[in-house]
Parts: C-alpha cells; sequence; structure tokens
C-alpha cells in the first residue's frame, strides 16, 4: 500500500493533475512542461537521445524504437540518474548522423557553451532529424552553480538558427497569472523544504496547495500575458546544409 502511494506520488511529480495540486510544489511548471511536450511528441520517433535525460520521466510519452539517455559524467549522476551513457561535457560518444530525433528537457540554462552544445545535437543528428527543447524563461536560480542563464523566444530562436535548425513551432508554456502563483510557492518551498520527504508533503499539502487552487481557479478569469510564461516548448529540425 506504502510503495502504491509513493508511486502515485512520484508520478504526480510529472504528471500532476488533480492530486497534484496538494504534492506537487511546482505543480504549474511542471502541468505545462507535460501538456507541451505531449503536443509535440509524435515529431519525435526512431532512434532517440534524451540529453539530461535524469530518471527518463517523459520517456513513455514517444514512440520512439530505441530511447538513450545521456548525462554529464560525474559520481553522483551515475550514482542517481539513469542515464545510458555518460558524457565529459564536451563531446557526445556517438557518431555522425546517428539519431532521428533528440530532445533536451530544462538542460539549456545549464550549458555554459550553447552553441559548441547545439553543434553537437547536430552533427549527431540526421538530416531533417527533429530536436525537441524545453527551456525556462521565468525562474528561480537552480542547480547551483551549474545555472548559466535565462532565454527569451527570441534569443533561443536565433540560437538555433546560426547552429542549422529551422524552429517548427515555439509554445510558451504557462503565459498567465499562474506564473505569479508558481514563483510564489517556490519561494516558500525553498525556504521550508527539509530532508523529510513526508515533512516536505505536509508543507506542500497545507501551505502550498490553496495557491495551487487559487491561481487555476484565476488562470480561468484573467487575460493571458504572452510576454511573461514560464518555460519555452521548441521543436525543431535539422537543416541539410549546401
Amino acid at each position: 500500500m506504502l510503495k502504491t502511494i509513493k508511486s502515485i506520488i512520484q508520478r504526480e511529480q510529472f504528471f500532476p493533475w488533480f492530486l497534484g495540486f496538494w504534492v506537487n510544489p511546482f505543480y504549474f511548471a511542471r502541468k505545462g512542461l507535460y501538456e507541451n511536450i505531449s503536443i509535440l511528441s509524435n515529431y519525435i520517433r526512431g532512434d532517440m537521445l534524451d540529453i539530461g535525460c535524469g530518471q527518463k520521466p517523459y520517456e513513455k510519452l514517444f514512440n520512439s524504437s530505441r530511447y538513450v539517455g545521456l548525462e554529464i559524467d560525474t559520481i553522483e549522476n551515475r550514482k542517481n540518474k539513469n542515464a545510458d551513457y555518460f558524457y565529459d561535457g564536451i563531446t557526445f560518444p556517438f557518431r555522425d548522423n546517428e539519431f532521428d530525433s533528440v530532445i533536451a528537457n530544462e538542460v539549456f540554462e545549464h550549458v555554459f557553451n550553447p552553441a559548441a552544445f547545439l553543434n553537437e545535437i547536430y552533427r549527431v543528428l540526421k538530416p531533417n532529424g527533429m530536436l525537441l527543447m524545453t527551456v525556462p524563461f521565468v525562474w528561480d536560480e537552480h542547480e547551483q552553480p551549474f545555472d548559466y542563464a535565462r532565454y527569451s523566444s527570441f534569443g533561443l530562436k536565433h540560437l538555433l538558427e546560426e547552429s542549422g535548425f529551422e524552429v517548427i513551432e515555439h509554445k510558451k508554456s504557462v503565459c498567465d497569472i499562474r506564473v505569479i502563483f508558481q514563483l510564489f510557492n517556490c519561494y516558500i518551498y525553498k525556504k521550508t523544504v527539509t530532508k523529510n520527504v513526508y515533512a516536505n508533503l505536509f508543507i506542500t499539502a497545507f501551505l502550498l496547495s490553496p495557491f495551487n487552487i487559487l491561481g487555476e481557479l484565476l488562470s480561468k478569469v484573467l487575460p493571458k500575458n504572452e510576454d511573461l510564461y514560464l518555460d519555452n516548448i521548441i521543436l525543431t529540425k535539422k537543416k541539410i546544409s549546401g
């Protein structure tokens, strides 16, 4: 029974629905990512590379024939990440034109040399291969000290096109009053989080859930603001050079 409850709570961290109001401090951000990735997931198929895969939370959304997870080679990552390969942070350990699709979820802000990173993705993608990225726009510093940048929709498009990618679709996730409530909940959670998972659930259920619910309700009646949003979700295609 306890194992089932734990499994449900873990699922709600990346696929939040009704229960997520009470157990997920990042409810709006994670729900927005899940919904937008789901919409674009049909473009991602074949041999697929997940860069910065973590625990591969979105793997089941993609109809891939081969799913490969990649992480930076550190002791912590080898212990805690569900990666198939590890690399030095510079060169991916794969052949040129090896993958039909690449995804990178909430990774690009941790890349110190974005052009070199995109060039590696371009190298391992097949011609006309697809790249799906999610990149935060409004968010606090995290995973310090390896948090290097925030990208507007225009900056992200410019970097991708300079690296040889054609933008197919660009979505802005959570572009309404929920941005404010998500940031407020992040502030509270960061100042109250403990090492005890049950204490953290209590904090979320009693301190944060009212703001999740209020933010959801107000988003139904207040206007959107396309200039203020949590995440970029961008689908691109590798252009054939020459």
